[in-house]
């Protein structure tokens, strides 16, 4: 299972944890990071479980669950910019009067008027959750839709894409598979969104590479390297240091 499908395939308990186990094995879902039950590791010159030390991670590499979840694009969390700032303010424990003063908008009965809109805004997702989940027992007929990255830039219809669909269109541009090359770097947005999903599985989680690294795994791929380079940023599967010298995969 990918990363994409462990993060959204988690629960709420799960999701609010920041990692899923199975069995021995804890996976961070913003990253991919594991640990293993039975291995002791090392941090501050301490010595932790696995379990323990997943947690250590997530507060280390991502700060919290929470900022790392607020950071994504508003269109995976259903927020309004407004409504991002205002929930970023209350988590950190500001009072009405102290968020109506940040935000500089209406009064602080004001600022409980949004705190009532939120309220609803929760009860009504978890009526929408519940009513997907009694869905999914009866719906015989819906298509397995792929899990894109959760660090998408652009998330629109171009993500609506079957798990037959994307079968075939990597069988179409890897006909020997990833290792054998890309046939070419098709135009359809669609298309290049599968193409770029595939090409970043050659990227480790949580490893930095300068940009002779990048170039040495991507030059077997295509003849055009930088165009893959270029596109595997702009969509969101990678990032890099403003001055070109690391690159790493957005996790």
């Amino acid at each position: 299972m990918s990363i994409d499908e462990w993060f959204w395939n988690a629960s709420v308990d799960e999701m609010k944890s920041g990692y899923v186990q199975e069995g021995d094995q804890f996976t961070c879902l913003l990253c991919g990071s594991q640990t293993e039950r039975g291995v002791v590791y090392p941090h501050a010159g301490a010595f932790y479980e696995a379990e323990r030390y997943m947690k250590i991670h997530i507060q280390q590499a991502h700060g919290s669950v929470f900022h790392y979840l607020i950071g994504l694009d508003k269109k995976l969390t259903g927020l309004t910019d407004h409504q991002n700032s205002l929930i970023q303010l209350f988590y950190e424990g500001k009072s009405d009067s102290e968020v109506q003063q940040a935000m500089g908008i209406g009064s602080a009965s004001t600022i409980r008027n949004h705190r009532f809109g939120l309220k609803e805004k929760e009860r009504q997702s978890k009526v929408f959750l519940t009513l997907m989940e009694l869905l999914k027992e009866k719906d015989q007929h819906a298509p397995a839709f792929v899990d894109f990255h959760k660090t998408a830039t652009m998330v629109d219809e171009r993500y609506n894409v079957t798990q037959d669909e994307y079968d075939k269109i990597v069988k179409k541009y890897f006909p020997d598979g990833l290792g054998g090359g890309l046939t070419a770097f098709g135009k359809q947005e669609k298309h290049k969104l599968i193409v770029l999903k595939e090409i970043v599985k050659q990227f480790e989680a949580e490893r930095t590479y300068d940009e002779k690294e990048v170039n040495e795994i991507l030059k077997p791929i295509y003849h055009d390297h930088v165009l893959l380079r270029r596109y595997l940023i702009e969509y969101g599967f990678l990032d890099r240091k403003d001055d070109g010298s690391q690159y790493w995969r957005k996790g």
